[in-house]
């Protein structure tokens, strides 16, 4: 696979310059710490589900990633080879990526709630030459998924289950103890150099098709040192995710990290607000980052069983605003400081409140910029605006991506380096922002990107539409929802019930789904014929007295 990661080359000796770029990768991190202490705790992985749970040292951890190197090469996969895997946070997934990063192959997390209809085209975009899959998570069948898919993916040559039986079972495929006496055979040769794209990653935009997130070590490892450092994170932290590793969030912060600080790490496959409360008290978590809903539940969580959550100092708040009583109450019950941050695929997290700054800071911003990262809000004439004035954010620095796969027109960066991040937002006179809104067209539902244009777009085929708009409307937990507002056909009807089994019909994932549906004569439009979402929106807020 040839990756058109044009964005690097161009920055790439400033940042070095400048400190920012340190050119170090996963392998070097995980080397640091398999040599620091091999026999030392490193990661324990929960089942939600069953209850069973997998610890695993550092030595551990390397000959499994060994085991897997191995184990791909035998598949026929070499260096820039793209592995797509769809496991939920396990140690699966961690000994996949790990050896991935050992055989110099391009590591794709994607989201386990993807189904044909995303999936299809992102193994087709990216020529994924292996895709891992759970046999069953959450009740569905993701083996019988994907070999249905397989005679319209021309590169895909295995399909590898975690769970599985036979050839293709991930511990036969992968983690054969055969495979050990070629271990010396998997050298640092093989190994992807800190330019190297490494991880290929989709996200949601306004095109009506995902697009794949070129990153390298440099460009993720340049977020995560300041990250840490502001938050005064090192190795005697123990960091709990439960944000899926498919997710920016939970594969840099919740794996990268850890690696970086020699950090012990847990990572849980599904969400349960009381276990999670037990192994923050258990295993003397300190800090764990996730999405505003999150911290509500597991404040509830601690308030019901009465755990101890006193070793937990940092919770990390991203992907919607934290409303001011959730800041109150989760310091009250929890203990821990709430830092809110402002973040995307492309570069990281990029801002975020200062553990000093009142508690006030989290709720009415989303914090400062880390450093090798810069921070424009430009008004509609393209020139910067004076602070407290909104305007469409721009960023420039160390962690922005490489570029997106195959479409460098989409990159959205101008000739001096700045990424125009489809945000709305407005910066006060002490450099803290505040997310006003977005200009690209994607409802954020629980830190989930909805790709609003490619929803609609299957809406329209139904026989009963003749218009159809989705917008967001608030909501307490989740930040958003989305409403389906359709006109339909002349003498058709469209049910709740009945755009739900036509979405199913097409594949398209649970959590895209609008949760409301209105029906309407007609939509406000513009003269030349385009809705008016914002008239949508406000319609919805004056509904909800918003």
């Amino acid at each position: 696979m040839k990756f058109d990661a044009i964005l690097i080359e161009p920055r790439r000796a400033a940042m070095v310059a400048a400190g920012h770029w340190r050119n170090k990768t996963a392998d070097d991190y995980f080397d640091a710490a398999l040599a620091a202490g091999p026999g030392d705790l490193a990661l324990s992985s929960l089942s939600v589900a069953t209850g069973e749970r997998r610890d695993l040292t550092w030595a551990e951890l390397d000959l499994l990633a060994d085991r897997v190197a191995v184990g791909l090469r035998k598949l026929g996969v070499g260096r820039g080879d793209v592995v797509t895997c769809q496991l939920p946070n396990s140690w699966q997934f961690v000994v996949t990526y790990l050896g991935c990063s050992r055989l110099g192959a391009v590591f794709n997390p994607v989201m386990h709630i993807f189904r044909e209809h995303e999936l299809s085209f992102m193994l087709r975009h990216g020529e994924s030459k292996v895709f891992v899959v759970p046999k069953l998570f959450r009740g569905f069948d993701h083996e019988a998924m994907a070999e249905g898919m397989r005679p319209d993916l021309p590169d895909l040559r295995h399909i590898i289950v975690a769970g599985g039986a036979g050839p293709n079972g991930f511990d036969t495929a992968l983690l054969n103890p055969a495979f050990d006496a070629e271990r010396a055979t998997i050298t640092r040769d093989s190994r992807l150099g800190p330019d190297d794209v490494c991880q290929l990653i989709y996200t949601s935009g306004t095109t009506g098709e995902p697009k794949g997130v070129m990153h390298t070590a440099n460009t993720m490892y340049s977020n995560l040192a300041p990250f840490a450092e502001r938050l005064g994170l090192s190795g005697r932290d123990v960091v709990l995710m439960f944000s899926p590793m498919a997710h920016q969030t939970g594969f840099m912060y919740g794996l990268l990290l850890p690696l970086m600080l020699r950090a012990r790490f847990i990572v849980m496959d599904n969400w349960d607000k009381a276990q999670a409360a037990r192994v923050i008290e258990t295993d003397r978590v300190s800090f764990t980052m996730a999405s505003t809903p999150f911290l509500m539940d597991l404040s509830t969580a601690v308030e019901e069983g009465g755990t101890d959550p006193s070793s937990l100092r940092v919770f990390l708040c991203a992907g919607t605003a934290i409303p001011g009583p959730v800041v109150e109450r989760a310091q009250r019950i929890l203990g821990a400081k709430v830092i809110s941050a402002w973040g995307m695929t492309e570069n990281g997290a990029v801002t975020l409140v200062l553990p000093t700054d009142p508690d006030e800071r989290s709720v009415n911003s989303d914090g400062v910029p880390l450093p090798g990262i810069e921070l424009q809000i430009r008004g509609k004439d393209g020139q910067p605006l004076p602070a407290g004035e909104e305007g469409e954010l721009y960023v420039r620095g160390c962690s922005n991506f490489g570029g997106y796969l195959k479409r460098p027109h989409l990159n959205n960066v101008d000739d001096d380096g700045w990424f125009d991040t489809g945000d709305i937002a407005r910066m006060d006179a002490a450099g803290y922002i505040r997310i006003c809104g977005r200009s690209k067209d994607i409802i954020i539902r629980g830190a989930e990107n909805i790709p609003v244009i490619e929803v609609e777009s299957i809406l329209f085929k139904h026989p009963a539409v003749q218009a159809v708009a989705i917008v967001g409307y608030p909501d307490e937990r989740l930040g958003e929802r989305a409403c389906a507002f359709v006109v339909p056909k002349p003498g058709q009807a469209l049910t709740f019930a009945a755009m739900q089994d036509f979405l199913r019909s097409h594949h398209l994932a649970i959590q895209y789904w609008p949760e409301r549906l209105e029906i309407r004569e007609t939509l406000p439009a513009t003269a030349s014929g385009k809705i008016q979402k914002f008239a949508l929106r406000k319609m919805l807020r004056d509904e909800a007295g918003l």
